[in-house]
């Protein structure tokens, strides 16, 4: 898009000035771009399985009654400040940009909400609303902030805003039910269920950032501030993307574990991680193929099978399972092709977590090599 084409949109909307914040280089539009286009396949899949479950709509209204949301809207909006021409007029401009270039008819509000950690959100049942803090307003330059915005905006076209609403929902009912042994037992099933989709879900939103911003490096340096905070010049992208490599490949079985029950909690994939799947994505065939104007429309959408958005998801963890360093992940993938010695490699792996007699003990040859 050029700033030409965004001038002329901004004016539409009463905001001649716009043009004013946007980079001087052309980034182009998706007309009725499908949220199918940058989604994650693991977060398109269930997506896909929820849109044509029958009666879902129905049981996530008749949900609504119960969750606070209108609660929230008051909330934000009595006690935050509401981004529009006079107010954040800057996030303004970046969000009605953020709106056009993913052809997203209504512009959700945004609001700036006082608080020092780094943080943004998109929340709500019938529509969504982004929320972002004062810690992540002054963390982000223009162009990193672009790409926040651009992410949040994917939540929204995604509707991932109504499964974030849940997932708070359900995390603050189990805490209040906590007393209650098999009740918190189900919540947190639950819970942890949508904390594995919402993960993924993050890595389809900094996909949509990329192709809002259309700067990988602006992309990585929010990534890294995110991070490590204001000290950029102490950073480098290439060190931060090799921490991700030696996360990844570093240790034995039991580091494997530990990376899993170090996750399960979080809503967020690790940040290093993030950002070597958007860099590994920024390079695909098939980042090239969308930014070349090849890409899936939602008028398509009600034709997707969801056969085959769960034989692409499964494609997909197959993949990155067969390429992965991971120990656990190497192990997985032998014992699939049929590897031997499996017992021995194991115990290898959890070498501090089990006692081995001595003639268990692999040859000295072995060890040396």
């Amino acid at each position: 898009m050029s700033d030409d084409g965004h001038e002329q949109n901004a004016h539409e909307n009463g905001q001649g000035d716009a043009h004013e914040n946007v980079p001087s280089r052309q980034r182009r539009r998706f007309p009725g771009i499908s949220s199918r286009a940058y989604e994650h396949p693991a977060d398109r899949s269930a997506l896909v399985a929820l849109r044509k479950l029958s009666g879902f709509d129905t049981v996530f209204k008749a949900l609504s009654g119960l969750l606070p949301e209108r609660s929230l809207r008051l909330l934000f909006l009595s006690d935050s400040v509401r981004v529009s021409d006079q107010q954040f007029a800057y996030l303004n401009d970046m969000l009605r940009d953020a709106c056009y270039i993913l052809d997203l008819e209504k512009v959700p509000p945004m609001y700036v909400s006082q608080d020092p950690k780094p943080n943004a959100m998109c929340i709500g049942l019938d529509e969504p609303i982004i929320v972002v803090t004062t810690g992540l307003v002054d963390l982000l330059d223009e162009e990193e902030m672009r790409a926040v915005v651009g992410h949040e905006v994917g939540h929204a076209l995604s509707g991932h805003a109504v499964y974030r609403t849940i997932l708070l929902f359900l995390t603050s009912l189990a805490l209040r039910v906590a007393w209650i042994p098999l009740g918190n037992i189900a919540i947190m099933a639950i819970v942890t269920a949508l904390r594995e989709w919402f993960r993924k879900s993050e890595l389809s939103a900094d996909r949509a950032g990329l192709l809002v911003g259309q700067d990988l490096k602006a992309s990585m340096r929010g990534l890294m501030k995110l991070a490590g905070g204001h000290h950029l010049h102490e950073m480098n992208v290439d060190a931060f993307l090799k921490q991700a490599e030696e996360y990844e490949a570093g240790g034995d079985l039991r580091d494997s574990v530990l990376k899993i029950l170090n996750v399960l909690p979080r809503s967020h994939p690790f940040t290093t991680v993030r950002a070597a799947e958007l860099k590994k994505w920024s390079e695909s065939r098939d980042f090239q193929r969308l930014m070349d104007g090849h890409y899936p429309r939602r008028t398509e959408d009600k034709d997707t099978s969801v056969t085959d958005s769960f034989r692409e998801s499964a494609a997909s963890y197959a993949s990155n399972v067969k390429s992965s360093k991971d120990p656990l992940m190497k192990l997985v993938t032998d014992i699939a092709g049929g590897a031997g010695d499996l017992g021995g490699r194991v115990r290898r792996g959890f070498g501090g977590f089990t006692t081995t007699n001595p003639k268990d003990q692999p040859p000295t040859e072995t060890d040396e090599n």
